[in-house]
């Protein structure tokens, strides 16, 4: 199978998208499939035997890390060249909605895979007066492709209210050999603790993902600064538009911060944690969350998409409902779910080990075997005959 790929997000940043993408073409090389990928340039022209073209963008106002990416003549030609059975467009927005119409005049069959919630995030970043355009456009340009993939149920039925058809699951898997409880590290837990205790005398509470404020950080901070810091020390892995403020908000506290972490580096420091502290409410899936369950955390998340496709309430963790509650009532209340992890070891223990049973359910093979028969149905429905009145 030859499979194009048209993305407004790759490599070398570091999100859920691109990482979701590198394995994708990682198990179309495994799998003798031939792919080419056109997004945003990366200074990379090859990734897992895919070629990669890239192209110029301008950084979206409210979301920096993305760009409005410019189609290029080049695309075209490569495409032509390529001769896709199929064309994907991962989360299109302006290089997507210029793939698809070059799709069709390849006369290409087209699917799409949505990834993140823009619309949602409109309201994140200041402008909420783009929320309703934004899902317009959205459902206008998801419309025009044979399928929709999704990557959880609750996505799917949120996408589903807001007039999205042909919708499809593509779920997510996560590394068990990486991501384990055996990664777990006293050294780097001293290192977080500044050796002033024990490793083991305070409770590791960690965040990763993206530091940017649609990931609902401010809750976080407000919820952990009402802590007693003698008994708990919080580790926040990722970069973002929210560094600065974030570190400034909790300059007085004891945090860690990391940076960016990936592959060994990344899997020790969830390992040498306690509690997986998750409070995003814009998630369509959450790949943190199950590399963090992998590797034997309860996870204190929110009751929203994708989270709660994961989490099992009050078996593998804690998903507070946020609806209905004021900014103060939803820090108290996810503070005191953090609290009640911190202070009972036995449920850390009994939540984290079935976590790790649920997340070594979910394997990425299986995962993409789902998305390769949505290929298969889309192009052999592509390929029939139309029918004659």
């Amino acid at each position: 199978m030859r499979i194009a790929i048209i993305t407004e997000n790759f490599l070398p940043k570091l999100d859920g998208v691109t990482r979701t993408l590198a394995r994708l073409l990682e198990y179309l090389q495994q799998n003798g499939h031939a792919a080419l990928l056109l997004g945003p340039d990366s200074g990379m022209h090859e990734y897992a035997g895919a070629e990669i073209v890239g192209t110029a963008g301008v950084p979206l106002p409210f979301y920096p890390e993305l760009k409005f990416n410019f189609f290029r003549p080049l695309f075209i030609r490569r495409l032509n060249e390529f001769e896709p059975d199929i064309v994907h467009l991962v989360d299109p927005i302006v290089l997507g909605a210029a793939g698809l119409a070059a799709a069709r005049f390849l006369n290409k069959p087209v699917v799409s895979s949505y990834h993140t919630n823009m619309a949602a995030y409109c309201g994140y970043f200041g402008v909420p007066v783009f929320t309703r355009p934004m899902w317009a456009y959205n459902r206008l340009i998801h419309s025009q492709c044979a399928l929709t993939f999704c990557p959880s149920p609750s996505t799917a039925h949120m996408l589903e209210k807001q007039g999205f058809s042909s919708l499809r699951i593509w779920s997510r898997g996560v590394d068990t050999a990486l991501f384990r409880p055996e990664r777990r590290s006293a050294a780097l837990r001293a290192s977080w603790l500044q050796r002033r205790r024990r490793p083991g005398e305070k409770i590791v509470l960690l965040y990763a993902g993206r530091i940017s404020w649609e990931k609902n950080l401010r809750v976080l901070a407000q919820a952990y600064r009402t802590l007693d810091h003698k008994r708990c020390h919080l580790v926040i892995v990722g970069h973002g538009p929210a560094f600065a403020e974030i570190q400034e908000e909790l300059a007085d506290v004891p945090v860690t911060f990391t940076g960016y972490l990936q592959g060994e580096e990344l899997a020790t420091a969830f390992a040498s944690a306690d509690v997986f502290a998750f409070p995003s409410r814009s998630e369509t899936f959450g790949q943190v969350v199950l590399e963090a369950m992998a590797s034997g955390l309860p996870v204190a998340g929110m009751l929203s998409e994708g989270v709660c496709d994961l989490v099992r309430d009050g078996e593998t963790g804690y998903l507070l409902a946020p609806e209905g509650l004021e900014e103060a009532e939803e820090v108290l209340a996810y503070a005191g779910i953090l609290e009640h992890l911190i202070a009972n070891e036995a449920t850390r223990q009994r939540m984290g080990q079935a976590a790790l049973l649920d997340a070594r359910q979910r394997s990425w093979p299986e995962a993409m075997k789902s998305l390769m028969q949505g290929y298969r149905d889309v192009i052999e429905a592509a390929s029939r005959p139309l029918a004659v009145a």
